[in-house]
């Protein structure tokens, strides 16, 4: 039986795979055409994959052409020297292998030739594909390279001024087609800015699986082993996701190995929470790589925030340091508006966490002094959550705690109000023994706090005071969202940071639905007798 993999190269006979079949066509189609592409997109979305795919479609076209896949990864610290030696050797194994793979040998002046030549440098890389193109005769040489930002910065010049060159020299060349792979793009590495940029490139974009896609990952499971999932879990797991292939299949792996469902039974939504937060809690290699980049930089916090609280949101340009670096470690991404999102709700849990304190100092002032069970105070006695009292608490507690919200650790004061809603609500949650997680209905501007405890959905939406027009619009977003999830009240808590903000409590009714709202002044100043 196949399975979902997560730890590299997927393999049809081994794993459920999407096809990607438009994706495919559109980059063999590209490589036959002698286009030289790029692929930049962030780790485990499928890139290594889908151009492995394509050196296959293209080996099954016949002789008429000669790929071979190479990869930079092991040349991260050489030197030029060392890279040019090494990069001349594997890539004479690759052309021997395919012949090898074809059950051929190379002629004798071709062996020749591949045991006798030297790659020493950029010019002497020119001539290699200068002979190798004359021997191939009629086939057209392809070459992949993965991993290309592992390149020495010392050859990353020469070697692209000379694809520059082969590429412009004439209509017939080797290499016919070049495909660079990679995480960072040619700006972002180390590049002597006062030459001409790589600019024949041909870009291509590999995006995150459709919800299309997503069913047709699972179906094949499903077809396979007789076990259905219900619609709207794949419609789940595709909205948490966005499609991002790994954490796709991750839910695949949970659902399908570890959660010990019987095979007789269709996997629901009590099977997909449980899963969702098992992923939420462990640090997978995917989640491990967003943490690991976001705190690189603590200015990515102030812009992860902006882009997450402020309906104005940021524009997306690559031109912006941080944006471009962001958006290479798959963090944000460029909405339908031309802003910033981040790309799903997973990442932006991972992103709260990630920058929220261990400790905030605060925890102590959560619940007033005449409370009998701690936060179970707010359950009522039939076990559900009385979520007017529980954020009437939390206004309360920002009052309560005063000038000390500011004195947070490691808390931008803009984004103090969210970061300590949080993680009020995060001990809640575990104390009572329900799960918490996001859901992310644009990627910016808002952030939709979702509560699943006895059977029952809370929402909470909070966000940073945008003026009274955008205060009122957010209470109808919210009405229609809760109505979506098919709750019946909404909780929107709003931080105002205006030096003369007052507090506001209101209970509306949209369409049959209650929303009630809490605009929670934030203190703006330390008191003068109390040191920053």
């Amino acid at each position: 039986m196949r399975w979902f993999e997560t730890r590299g190269p997927v393999y049809p006979e081994d794993n459920y795979v999407v096809a990607r079949t438009e994706e495919l066509v559109d980059f063999v189609d590209r490589l036959e055409k002698g286009r030289y592409i790029v692929l930049f997109a962030p780790r485990q979305t499928g890139k290594t994959t889908i151009f492995r795919n394509a050196l296959d479609a293209l080996e099954g076209k016949g002789n008429g052409y000669f790929p071979i896949q190479l990869n930079f990864e092991g040349y991260v610290d050489s030197s030029a020297d060392v890279f040019y030696n090494s990069f001349c050797k594997e890539i004479c194994k690759k052309i021997r292998g395919v012949f090898q793979k074809r059950g051929e040998n190379p002629y004798d002046s071709f062996n020749q030739f591949l045991s006798n030549t030297q790659i020493t440098d950029a010019i002497s890389m020119r001539e290699f594909f200068e002979t190798l193109g004359s021997l191939l005769k009629n086939q057209r040489f392809v070459m992949i390279i993965d991993e290309f930002d592992a390149i020495p910065p010392p050859a990353l010049r020469g070697f692209l001024h000379t694809l520059r060159q082969i590429y412009l020299s004439e209509k017939t060349r080797c290499p016919h087609s070049v495909g660079i792979v990679g995480v960072k793009s040619i700006t972002q590495l180390n590049y002597d800015r006062s030459i001409s940029p790589f600019n024949i490139q041909d870009e291509f974009k590999l995006p995150n699986f459709t919800l299309e896609q997503v069913q047709e990952l699972l179906s094949q499971y499903t077809d396979e082993v007789g076990q259905p999932f219900a619609p709207e879990v794949i419609a789940s797991i595709h909205k948490q996701t966005a499609g991002q292939p790994v954490l796709v299949n991750r839910f695949g792996q949970i659902l399908t190995e570890e959660m010990d469902i019987p095979k007789s039974e269709p996997i629901t939504m009590e099977h997909f929470s449980k899963a969702h937060i098992k992923l939420l809690r462990e640090r997978n290699t995917n989640i491990a790589h967003l943490t690991t980049n976001i705190r690189r930089d603590r200015r990515f916090e102030a812009l992860l925030m902006k882009i997450a609280s402020y309906d104005e949101g940021v524009e997306f340009t690559l031109h912006n340091e941080l944006i471009s670096e962001l958006t290479t470690y798959g963090v944000i991404a460029e909405g339908a508006d031309g802003m910033c999102e981040i790309v799903n709700p997973i990442y932006h849990y991972c992103i709260m966490q990630a920058f929220k304190p261990a400790v905030n100092g605060l925890e102590q002032n959560y619940l007033p002094e005449e409370t009998h069970d701690g936060f179970k105070d707010y359950l009522t006695s039939d076990g559900y959550i009385q979520m007017e009292a529980l954020l009437g608490n939390f206004r309360d507690f920002i009052a309560r705690a005063g000038f000390k919200i500011l004195q947070v650790p490691e808390t931008p004061q803009e984004y103090v109000g969210q970061h300590l809603l949080f993680a009020y609500l995060s001990q809640f949650v575990q104390i009572i023994g329900g799960t918490m997680y996001l859901e992310v209905q644009t990627g910016r501007g808002r952030m939709d706090i979702l509560i699943l405890h006895n059977q029952r959905k809370y929402i909470v939406e909070t966000k940073i005071w945008g003026g009274d027009t955008r205060y009122q619009a957010g209470k109808a977003q919210l009405a229609a969202y809760v109505k979506s999830e098919k709750a019946v009240e909404g909780y929107y808590v709003v931080f105002d940071h205006r030096k003369a903000a007052e507090p506001r409590v209101e209970t509306e009714t949209f369409d049959e639905l209650t929303i009630r709202s809490y605009v929670i002044p934030v203190i703006q100043e330390l008191p003068s007798s109390v040191p920053a």
